[in-house]
């Protein structure tokens, strides 16, 4: 049988209103009475319910997360830095998985509203305009990790993944390579629009241009590759650049079962660096994401505007770094 606050008032032989002010710590009690209240808890196991404590405090401490894909090693990772940030500053989440899908996802969005969380935070995916639009209706602050929405009017935490494309078609480009093809996902279209801008400007540079047929836009997972790398073979490119480390994997194993020699005959280069990078051989080059620090730094971010904070930047660009394993020259 829950226990209410109802039971340790009667059990402590004080009010329901002592209780709750107790509970949120208000500093206007009896030491005598404070010590009653609080044994009685203990001895009844009660259990404050975070949303009727919020009708007194008007914080829950509670954050909703909202996830396109939990199975997904890169969001994994990126939930990682921002529940232990959560816990540092005494915030519990409810972490949801949308599926990529925007319906659910404005579902999700809603019920954790009236689940009164005090703020909400997307890891990764693409925000329609329908989410957007509820975003700006709402009453609490988000904060998007891993991706932006595509006019940057929300606080957001990534890399530059046009700089970071651009940096790798340069490099690939200065060793012998001059046919590259882009293969995309669905979980953030702002991340693939601006890594593809990279690889255009690096090929511009460079009085080169990828075919129509060199791209290939997919959803994220091992299969994916093997279906990306038939797309786009017909093309014979020298590199293959890929959003997603899983789906860059099903494309190396998609070449060598046809006979296509890793990376004699085919570069393949990421953007996720999960571990997944070290399951395959040859090791996979990626661009070296702080996935922990984009989760930690979008939790802390969001706690600053949950708290009233000043916000120095609210578009937070993390460094990262490019690292060339055996699946390039």
């Amino acid at each position: 049988m829950t226990v209410t606050i109802y039971d340790v008032a009667r059990e402590a032989k004080v009010s329901m209103a002592t209780v709750s002010r107790v509970v949120n710590g208000n500093q206007n009690v009896k030491p005598s009475t404070r010590d009653k209240v609080n044994e009685v808890i203990k001895r009844l196991n009660y259990r404050p319910n975070a949303v009727a404590r919020g009708l007194a405090s008007k914080k829950t401490t509670t954050v909703g997360v909202i996830i396109p894909d939990i199975s997904n090693v890169y969001y994994s990772e990126l939930a990682r830095g921002l529940e232990d940030i959560a816990t540092m500053y005494k915030y519990h989440t409810i972490i949801s998985n949308s599926d990529n899908d925007s319906e659910k996802e404005q579902e999700i969005f809603n019920n954790l509203l009236s689940k009164q969380v005090d703020g909400i935070i997307f890891l990764g995916g693409t925000l329609t305009d329908e989410t957007v639009e509820l975003i700006d209706k709402s009453s609490v602050p988000v904060v998007v990790s891993g991706t932006n929405d595509k006019d940057s009017k929300l606080a957001s935490v990534n890399i530059n993944y046009t700089e970071a494309s651009k940096q790798i078609a340069e490099t690939l480009i200065t060793k012998g390579a001059k046919k590259f093809a882009f293969v995309g996902g669905g979980y953030s279209e702002k991340a693939q629009d601006d890594a593809f801008k990279g690889l255009e400007l690096a090929l511009q540079d460079a009085n080169l241009q990828i075919e129509d047929n060199a791209k290939f836009v997919g959803n994220e997972t091992y299969k994916d590759g093997s279906r990306a790398y038939e797309a786009i073979s017909k093309e014979n490119p020298d590199v293959i650049l890929c959003i997603s480390d899983e789906q860059a994997i099903g494309i190396v194993h998609a070449a060598q079962d046809a006979g296509v020699k890793i990376p004699e005959d085919l570069q393949v280069v990421s953007f996720n660096n999960t571990r997944l990078v070290h399951m395959v051989r040859p090791q996979l080059s990626s661009v070296t994401q702080p996935l922990y620090d984009i989760g930690a730094v979008g939790m802390r971010l969001l706690t600053k505007y949950m708290n009233d904070e000043q916000i120095d930047e609210p578009n937070v660009i993390l460094p990262y770094r490019v690292e060339y394993r055996g699946t390039t020259k």
